[in-house]
């Protein structure tokens, strides 16, 4: 996966990021047993990634920074139970570093 190198490829990178939230929600949802690996950590990312969103809308959001976005510690803790952690860890750092121009 490549780094954005707009600010427009980064909002639909974030955004596809809560997108596949909803997804892994609805799978958990369709098999409970399965992917029952994912229940801790599926709501506060969920809420991050919205709260990164939104604040990218409202064009309060800034970058680059020397710290990780908040959800990276789920990331960390839980990473090999998230089928979209690469994409997690390119909007970081992305966060961090700018973007790719």
């Amino acid at each position: 996966m490549k780094a954005p190198k707009t600010l427009d490829e980064y909002i639909d990178l974030v955004h596809q990021a809560v997108y596949e939230v909803d997804e892994l929600r609805a799978c958990i949802e369709d098999d409970m047993e399965e992917m029952e690996a994912s229940l801790p950590f599926i709501d506060p990312l969920d809420h991050q990634l919205r709260a990164l969103y939104d604040s990218m809308i409202s064009k309060q959001y800034s970058f680059p920074s020397d710290i990780d976005l908040p959800y990276m510690s789920i990331v960390r803790m839980y990473g090999p139970a998230i089928p979209f952690k690469r994409l997690l860890e390119v909007i970081n750092t992305t966060h961090r570093n700018g973007l790719d121009a």
